[in-house]
Order: C-alpha cells, then sequence, then structure tokens
C-alpha cells in the first residue's frame, strides 16, 4: 500500500568567513519563516564551508531558534580558511591545495533540500556562485562588518562594528585631552574603508584614513601639529587596517596560508604612530580596536535588518530565484546575482558624500585636497 504522507520540504543554512553580530538574528529569521510559512525542515551546516566538505551538518528544531536574536557570533560555527575549490590539506609537512567541490556537491545533493542559504562576505558569497554555477541551487545574504559586498548598500554587522568603534573612539577623547596626546585608533577595513569613515566622524576623528585614499605622512604631521600650535593639544587619528601611504605598502599583520584568503592585516596604527610621534615631537599611543568589532550583541538596528533579510530570502527560495543574494538599495529589497557580488568589494567612491561632509568640519584624509 502507498503511503500518501507528503514528503517534508527543507533548506541547509550555513554561515562562513568572519563572525559578526547578527548572524544568528538571520538564521533564526530564515528558520522560523520557512518554518512556519512553508513547513519545511531545517538542516544547519556547521563550520562554514568545512562543514560541506567533511558532510557536518545537523537538523535543527523551532526551539533551536529561540533565544538567539540577540545572540552574538553564530550557532552554526564558521571558517575563514575552508574553500571546497581550493581546500587546504596537510600530507605529513607539506600543505597542498586540492578541489573538493565534486565531494561537497555531492554531500549537498545527499541533503535532499530545496536550496542552500549562504550567509557570508564576499569570499562565502563567491564560493556561493560557483556552487550555483555547478548545479546546486543557493540563495545568499550579505554579511561583513567592512560593509564591502556589491550591490547592497548596507550589511548586517556594520552599525555594530561602527557603534563599537565610535564607543572606543569617544573613550579615548578624554584620555587624549588629559595627556595632550595624538591617539590612533585602528578599525577594520581590508579593502573599503566604511568602518574608519562612519567611526571617524561619529567620533569626531581629526584624521580618517582609509584604503580609497592613500595618505602623505608629512600633511598628517603638519595637521597634528597645527592643531597642537593652536591650543588643541591633543588629535585623534582613525585608521582603517588596509589604509597605505603614498607609494607604500599595506601592514601585513600575518599570513595564514591555509586559507583561501591567506592575508592577515594589522599594526598600521604602531607604525604610523612611531612614524608621526617622531616627525611631530608629539607622544602618541595607538588603540586597535581588533575582534572587539566582530563580538556581542548587535545593534538594534541590526537586529533588524537582519530579521528583514532572513525573511526575505525565504520568498526568494519560494520564488526559485537560485543564484541570486537579497539585497538592499535605498531602503528597498533587490535581487542581486551572486555572478556580480563575486567580482569584487564595494569601495568608498572618492566623490562619496561622507567625505565631502567631513572635509567641510576640518577633517583630514592624509591628503592635500583642493
Amino acid at each position: 500500500m502507498k503511503k500518501n504522507s507528503k514528503i517534508k520540504r527543507r533548506i541547509a543554512i550555513l554561515t562562513g568567513g568572519g563572525d559578526c553580530p547578527g548572524i544568528n538574528a538571520v538564521i533564526r529569521a530564515v528558520a522560523k519563516k520557512a518554518i512556519l510559512e512553508e513547513g519545511m525542515e531545517i538542516i544547519g551546516i556547521e563550520d562554514g564551508y568545512d562543514g560541506v566538505v567533511n558532510n557536518k551538518h545537523r537538523k535543527l528544531e523551532y526551539h533551536d531558534f529561540s533565544g538567539i536574536l540577540t545572540l552574538g557570533g553564530t550557532i552554526l560555527g564558521t571558517s575563514k580558511k575552508a574553500n571546497p575549490y581550493r581546500y587546504a590539506i596537510h600530507q605529513g609537512d607539506k600543505l597542498v591545495f586540492k578541489d573538493m567541490s565534486a565531494i561537497s556537491i555531492e554531500n549537498i545533493k545527499q541533503l535532499d533540500i530545496e536550496c542552500l542559504v549562504c550567509i557570508g562576505g564576499d569570499g562565502t558569497l563567491g564560493i556561493a556562485y560557483k556552487l550555483f554555477r555547478d548545479g546546486i541551487p543557493v540563495v545568499g545574504v550579505p554579511k561583513t562588518i567592512d560593509n564591502d559586498i556589491i550591490g547592497t548598500d548596507i550589511t548586517f554587522g556594520f552599525d555594530s562594528a561602527v557603534w563599537i568603534a565610535t564607543e572606543g573612539i569617544d573613550r579615548l577623547h578624554t584620555t587624549a585631552q588629559s595627556h595632550h596626546r595624538i591617539m590612533i585608533v585602528e578599525v577594520m577595513g581590508h579593502n573599503a574603508g566604511w568602518i574608519a569613515l562612519h567611526s571617524g566622524i561619529a567620533g569626531g576623528g581629526d584624521i580618517i584614513l582609509i584604503p580609497e585614499i592613500p595618505y602623505d605622512l608629512n600633511v598628517i604631521a603638519e595637521k597634528v601639529i597645527d592643531r597642537n600650535r593652536r591650543g588643541k593639544r591633543f588629535s585623534i587619528i582613525i585608521v582603517a587596517e588596509g589604509a597605505k601611504p603614498k607609494g607604500g605598502n599595506i601592514v601585513v599583520q600575518r599570513i595564514v596560508k591555509e586559507s583561501s584568503d591567506p592575508i592577515r592585516l594589522g599594526g598600521i596604527g604602531f607604525v604610523l604612530g612611531e612614524q608621526v610621534e617622531k616627525i611631530s615631537g608629539i607622544e602618541t599611543r595607538t588603540v586597535v580596536m581588533g575582534h572587539l568589532q566582530r563580538g556581542g550583541s548587535p545593534t538594534p538596528a541590526d537586529r533588524v535588518l537582519a530579521t528583514r533579510l532572513g525573511t526575505e530570502v525565504v520568498d526568494l527560495i519560494k520564488n526559485k530565484r537560485f543564484g541570486n543574494m537579497i539585497g538592499i538599495k535605498k531602503d528597498s529589497f533587490v535581487r542581486v546575482p551572486l555572478k556580480d557580488v563575486a567580482k569584487g568589494v564595494r569601495k568608498i567612491p572618492l566623490n562619496h558624500p561622507l567625505i565631502k561632509c567631513a572635509r567641510s568640519v576640518d577633517t583630514c584624509f592624509g591628503d592635500r585636497h583642493k
């Protein structure tokens, strides 16, 4: 006798790349809407694409999404190293890279899912595009504190990172004033300076250095010396980790050979601090915000944004709009082909209104702007 029971529909979710406030809020939104409105089962892929390669996953129940809206990090785990198309394997003392995509695709197919939801930045979504190209139904959600994903005006996690960086700058103002020092605040931003720009303006930074505008050390020194002469005996400099001098290079903290993106930045604040102090003669201190920007509970704005993005993703799945990322343009949702997202990162245009705004209030970007 044939069974009349309907086959249960299911989707899988993975989170890749660096952690960021709001990931759990997205997972919650996707899962709850998928369960409540579509009757779907939810499969959680563990540790990003490492879970796809090594078949690590678990079924998630409705109660698993209770209480995670405000929780930082990701309940599924993540990986910045795993790439199915270039997977690092240690063979004795030797590190080799293998294409594990065929195995990964087979593992995904065995899950019998309607769609794989990939929550991540440009690297994660670039891999998602390759999986879609190779036959896997995929949709993407833009996640990064750097706010540098092509096709969307805003990414969840950005507001939280800016808030944290701004609070740090606020606290450094008082110690800078008390000791008449230059305080340098190093924030994240490999290729794009969105965090530095926003937190620098919000925190009243005197100098903001971003990857998009190579800086002149002499211009920076002149700025702090001039402030000192005018009785402003302290200066606040906000520098993105990917900022670099004209004709110079970025400061690399370490190389992670196993990663598909091996360069880890960090240390530009200390390098810059020594140089500025030597030229200006003013005592300088550096604070690196680092992973503080990634951790902790998301801001209300990020919780709302993450929830909106998560629920919209379910509509993409329902309408079989695979191969797309859900983005936001002028507060409206847009479908962005993953093929376009994979092309690079969204940098700050040099004519951006915020740069013009900052210059209007005497903020220096380390260049001789006319």
